[in-house]
């Protein structure tokens, strides 16, 4: 049996030891057999119990031979096993069982495998692993790119078409992703177009290391049965690696949690890496890389979501490739027996490229033959046939293979010229282009399209024929000649066989341009209203023909134009035209060569002055001092528009015309007229050229007014007290004067309407002497009422004193101290002083009944003495001046006052230590009295009893009364003597009992001072129910009483007293009474009256404690009323 070891080189992993390999003895070095299997291909071989077992590349497998022989090996259908021994080794070749080259290129070195792209170059050291290492690195690893699985597909297609066929008859089971295409090169990216010639060369199989290097393997072009095509294979590298773990019990828990992760550079260890496998298999195959390139890859390992550390980077460099397919050839020269070829060089794919194959056929499905092989990059193949194509086609070669063909040129050798052709035709001319054709030449039968050369000659350049036309056309049209000239024209047959000789020359010139444009018109003199003299300028480009007219046109609606010259003249009159009008003008020349552009001018014919205007009239009804008119334009405007308009007026033809309105409106207001007037009116227009004559006359009048203002009235006094005013009649304003209206008063802006008449004057009376009177007229008519006449003046002469008034009795004022001495017999009058009429008064009469009135001087009061008492009297009073005496007051009736009364008599009612109370009189008529003490008003009021409080005891007061009537004060009383008594002394508190011993107390009370000399003696009491006791009287505070009668509930009180020098005692108040304090009985007694039932305890209520429960009752009760107030009263409300 043979035991089968894998050998491979793993990537180390972050936190891992590589395996420690185990050399093999030496008798086994010997007889070790070393395969090399490709990535993405499996390996298959029989073990020693009998099994096949799958190796899935890259992988180098060792197999060692205890007898030396040669195991078997399965191989792919078409291809042998071969084995060579090299430098002591043996290596195991996988040939084509028949190879088919191209004749032309040469052969491939027998020791280059063309299937097996790694192949050994030397045997490394060779671990030995476990079983179960073994077991696991021989898996078969899936291919997981799309690009492996058709190139699978690819090949499993061609196995059974059977292009491949067994080897040795031993049956095999090979997997290989290399696609087989036919007929060009497949698909792949190349990054690099140059490598290392070197290590393209060296049959060295990829070796991953640290520093080492990986090339990718090379395409291969053969022939199989006669058909060629080429076998490309991908360029990728295959990666194992593996997870150390110490711990070989938790080892197969791990893998089934671990993930992979690859990632490759191409810009070194601190480059960008890109990922580019991700699984939890521990081997993968990369695609798509470049040859002879530098990558770098590193791998990590994942657990969930915890990421370990990047294991160390493992550089490689992939190996080089043939050489892209190069662009066919380009033909560069051809004779009639030769034709010379020039190419580019392709990309080189690391290799550098050793030489280029040309090939050709003559068609006719003729085989390709080698013409040319070298590194030239151009070749002239002699020795053809003329008139004959050929198809070429280029390869290039490197060290590595031959490239694909990419495609093919096709090229044939000259023949004879053609005929020369006939003249070129002329079809068309133009200002700058003639347009040409020609026919094929005769006999021509070339199988090539000809191609047609245009020559033209221009004899003012001297220049000779020019070329102006090639290619295959019949026909061309030369551009950019000059207007009205002469060109010569000859055409020529070019074709693969040469060039005819040139038709003969025709001749043929170009059209005439269109002249130019002729001067802008203008104008020879300032233009008039109906007339223009227009010239315009010279020629400037004639477009190479004479001008053979002049044309000029005119508009001045738009766009209709009349021509109105047509001449070789420059110049024109235009006649009959409008004043104020825009005309355009513009001219044009023709020439054999057409009509030229027009020149454009514009010109304005000067206006005339407007004619009159129509229709002067009024607009409507004419106010008192207005008249509305207007009027219609002038029918002739003059050829510019009116612009303003001027009214004229008159009262009369003779008279001069005033202007009284100027402006744009065709209407107007005339102001500031008399009403009931004719007036004259007149209008005229203007524009730029000035005014227009006057229009027709327009006679209007205004409407009747109000009459107008009336002169000042005349004011003359007759007496005092009347006067005449007499006025003019006023101008009726077209309406007759029917009424007047005077008003009178004293002040200007109160006057009062007094006369409304026809008449015109009006007699005043009843006029205030010395006063100033204002007066003014106003006319009145049927239209309304004209304006107040200005204000006229009158002062009536002076006269007696008006009559007084204001008669009254004066009660206070300075007469306040006469009236008090005889009120009764006196009276007081004051009176406004009246008006003096002009003459100041001098003095007052006052007449009271009797014959002869009273003289005052000049003053507003009086005081009439000497009266009766309670009298009545009818008083009147006359003012007097120097015209005499004014009229007397209405009559005031006043009354004396009576007597006042006499005062009555004064008692004391009641007299007391601190008071004393005081009666007087009673009577039927109710008297106010005043009592006086110490000339001190005490009392006022019309009661008859008054009580003086706060008076000193024991002292004598004296008191006069007063009586007061509504006739006055009457006179005070002779004097009354009244005594107040002795107070009390005050009261005492509460006297002290102490128990001196049994049924023996001490008493003792506080002690008073004495009143004014008076002695304080002191009483003791004791209450025994009702019954009352004195038990001692005396100046004494303190007493001993001895209690006889025990058992029996007894007080105790005490009084204070003043006992006078005359002997006589004044009691006060008694005091609180006090209980005797208890005494404890017998214990005889005590035991005896444990039986009998206790008497219930009772406090007496004594008159303090009975206050203070009466006033907080009352506080009770007080807040009682106040919450139910608040509650029922105010918060309702």
């Amino acid at each position: 049996g043979w035991s089968v070891h894998t050998t491979h080189t793993s990537a180390p992993l972050p936190q891992s030891v590589s395996c420690i390999p185990h050399i093999l003895p030496p008798p086994l070095f010997h007889s070790m057999i070393l395969v090399q299997v490709n990535p993405g291909e499996t390996f298959t071989i029989r073990t020693e119990d009998g099994h096949f077992q799958c190796i899935t590349g890259p992988a180098q497998v060792p197999m060692v031979s205890p007898n030396g022989t040669m195991p078997p090996i399965f191989v792919p259908p078409g291809y042998v096993s071969q084995v060579v021994e090299e430098n002591g080794m043996r290596k195991v070749l996988v040939l084509p069982h028949a190879m088919e080259f191209h004749p032309s290129l040469p052969p491939v070195p027998p020791h280059l495998p063309l299937y097996l792209p790694h192949y050994v170059h030397q045997l490394p050291a060779l671990p030995v692993y476990s079983e179960q290492d073994m077991m696991c690195h021989s898996m078969s690893v899936p291919i997981h790119e799309e690009r492996s699985v058709k190139m699978q597909e690819q090949l499993q297609r061609r196995l059974k078409s059977g292009h491949l066929g067994t080897a040795n008859g031993v049956p095999f089971s090979y997997n290989s992703p290399g696609p087989f295409i036919k007929g060009g090169q497949a698909a792949m990216h190349n990054g690099n177009s140059k490598g290392r010639t070197g290590l393209a060369a060296s049959p060295t199989p990829p070796r991953l290391k640290h520093s080492g290097r990986t090339r990718g393997s090379p395409t291969s072009s053969f022939d199989v049965k006669g058909e060629p095509f080429q076998l490309l294979l991908c360029l990728v590298v295959f990666f194992t690696f593996c997870l150390v773990d110490t711990h070989s019990n938790t080892r197969a828990h791990t893998a089934l949690l671990l993930s992979y992760e690859l990632a490759l550079s191409q810009s070194g260890t601190e480059g960008d890496f890109k990922l580019v496998y991700q699984g939890k298999d521990t081997t993968c195959t990369v695609g798509d890389l470049r040859p002879a390139a530098h990558y770098y890859a590193r791998v990590c390992v994942a657990c969930s979501s915890v990421k370990g550390a990047p294991s160390e980077t493992v550089a490689f460099t992939t190996l080089c490739g043939t050489p892209d397919a190069p662009a066919a050839p380009r033909l560069i020269q051809r004779t009639k027996s030769s034709i010379s070829l020039q190419w580019t060089s392709p990309n080189d794919n690391g290799s550098k490229i050793t030489g280029f194959y040309l090939e050709y056929h003559e068609g006719k499905q003729s085989a390709f033959k080698e013409v040319y092989s070298g590194l030239a990059k151009q070749y002239k193949v002699m020795r053809l046939m003329p008139s004959t194509k050929y198809a070429f086609r280029l390869a290039a070669k490197n060290d590595v293979g031959m490239s694909a063909v990419l495609s093919c040129c096709t090229a044939s050798c000259s023949a004879s010229p053609p005929a020369p052709p006939s003249p070129p035709r002329l079809t068309e001319a133009g200002v700058t282009w003639l347009s040409l054709e020609w026919g094929a030449p005769c006999g021509s039968a070339s199988r090539d399209t000809p191609t047609y050369i245009l020559e033209m000659e221009d004899k003012e350049s001297d220049c000779g024929f020019q070329l102006k036309h090639r290619g295959e056309e019949q026909s061309c049209t030369v551009k950019e000649l000059r207007r009205f000239t002469s060109y010569q024209f000859r055409v020529l047959v070019a074709g693969s066989e040469g060039t005819s000789q040139p038709s003969s020359a025709v001749e043929y010139r170009t059209q005439p341009a269109q002249p130019g444009s002729p001067g802008k018109p203008s104008l020879r003199c300032p233009a008039e209203p109906h007339s223009l003299h227009v010239i315009w300028g010279k020629l400037q480009d004639d477009g190479g023909s004479p001008v053979t007219q002049y044309v000029l046109e005119l508009s001045h609606s738009g766009d209709e134009w009349e021509a109105v010259y047509s001449g070789s003249l420059r110049q024109h009159v235009c006649e009959g035209l409008q004043e104020g009008t825009w005309y355009k003008l513009r001219v044009h020349c023709q020439s054999s060569g057409g009509q030229s552009q027009v020149s454009i001018f514009s010109v304005e014919t000067p206006p005339l002055p407007p004619g009159p205007c129509q229709a002067l009239r009024t607009a409507g009804a004419a106010a008192t001092s207005e008249i509305p008119l207007c009027w219609d334009p002038p029918v002739c405007d003059g050829g510019a528009p009116v612009s303003q308009y001027c009214v004229e007026m008159t009262q009369s033809a003779e008279e001069y015309q005033q202007q009284v309105f100027c402006g744009s409106d065709r209407c107007c207001t005339v102001s500031q007229l008399l009403p009931g007037r004719t007036y004259l009116f007149w209008v005229k227009a203007c524009n730029p050229a000035g005014w227009g004559p006057l229009s027709e006359m327009c006679q209007a009048s205004t409407a009747p007014g109000p009459p107008e203002q009336c002169s000042a009235p005349q004011l003359i006094l007759n007496t005092s007290t009347s006067g005449l005013a007499t006025w003019q009649t006023p101008e009726g304003n077209g309406a007759e004067v029917c009424a007047f209206r005077m008003e009178w008063g004293l002040q200007e802006g109160a006057l009062e309407l007094l006369y409304s008449g026809p008449l015109t004057q009006y007699e005043v009376s009843d006029l205030q002497p010395a006063t100033e009177y204002r007066c003014r007229v106003q006319a009145v008519s049927a239209v309304g009422a004209g304006l107040f006449s200005d204000v006229a003046t009158v002062t009536t002469p002076a006269s007696v004193p008006a009559a007084v008034e204001h008669v009254e009795e004066m009660r206070e004022g300075p007469l306040g101290d006469v009236m008090a001495h005889s009120p009764a017999t006196t009276l007081a009058l004051r009176w406004k002083e009246p008006n003096c009429h002009g003459a100041e008064i001098s003095s007052y009469n006052i007449d009271i009944g009797e014959e002869l009135p009273l003289s005052t001087g000049r003053t507003s009061y009086h005081i009439l003495e000497n009266l009766q008492p309670d009298t009545t009297y009818r008083i009147r009073v006359q003012a007097v001046n120097s015209m005499g005496a004014g009229p007397f007051s209405s009559v005031l009736k006043l009354r004396t006052r009576a007597l006042p009364p006499e005062p009555p008599v004064l008692e004391c009612a009641v007299a007391g230590p601190q008071s004393l109370k005081l009666k007087w009189g009673e009577g039927l008529i109710r008297f106010s009295e005043f009592l006086c003490c110490r000339s001190i008003c005490i009392y006022s009021g019309p009661s008859h009893t008054f009580k003086v409080q706060r008076l000193c005891e024991a002292t004598d007061y004296q008191f006069s009364i007063q009586a007061h009537s509504e006739a006055g004060m009457g006179p005070l009383s002779p004097s009354y003597t009244f005594s107040t008594t002795r107070s009390p002394p005050p009261q005492l508190k509460a006297p002290k009992v102490e128990l001196i011993e049994r049924n023996k107390y001490a008493v003792t009370w506080e002690a008073h001072q004495p009143m004014k000399g008076d002695l304080i003696v002191y009483k003791l009491q004791m209450l025994r129910g009702r019954e009352v006791e004195q038990l001692y009287k005396g100046p004494v505070t303190s007493y001993t009483w001895h209690n006889t009668s025990a058992g029996v509930a007894c007080r105790l009180r005490v009084y204070a007293g003043r006992r006078s020098q005359d002997g006589s005692e004044l009691w006060g108040q008694c005091s609180l009474s006090t209980g005797l304090p208890a005494t404890e009985p017998p214990r005889e007694h005590r035991i005896s009256s444990c039986h009998e039932p206790q008497p219930r305890r009772s406090w007496p209520l004594t008159d303090e404690p009975f206050a203070t429960v009466l006033l907080l009752g009352f506080v009770v009760l007080a807040v009682l009323f106040a919450v139910l107030i608040q509650y029922f009263v105010i918060e309702r409300e």
